[in-house]
């Protein structure tokens, strides 16, 4: 099971077209749960607020992970090129 997961896990992150609709369905629902928090009365939810925040925490590092991922192979094409990516 472990190992089908860690497969599983290499081929998302190897996949920026998938990796890319899997955040812009994320986003679409975190902005339409802005209105139903609000009408539904779960804004005043300790509970929903902390996983409101854990979410932002982990989406936010995982964004930054990637984009340092893509300057790394950036980098490394342009090394491997000899011509320099700005």
């Amino acid at each position: 099971m472990t190992e089908t997961m860690k497969t599983l896990w290499a081929s998302v992150q190897g996949d920026p077209v998938f990796m890319r609709r899997v955040n812009g369905w994320l986003t679409v629902f975190w902005i339409v749960m802005i209105p139903v928090s609000i009408i539904t009365g779960w804004i005043d939810s300790v509970s929903y607020v902390a996983a409101l925040s854990l979410w932002a925490l982990v989406s936010g590092h995982w964004s930054a992970w990637q984009a340092a991922r893509v300057e790394v192979k950036q980098d490394e094409d342009a090394a491997a090129g000899g011509t320099h990516v700005t």
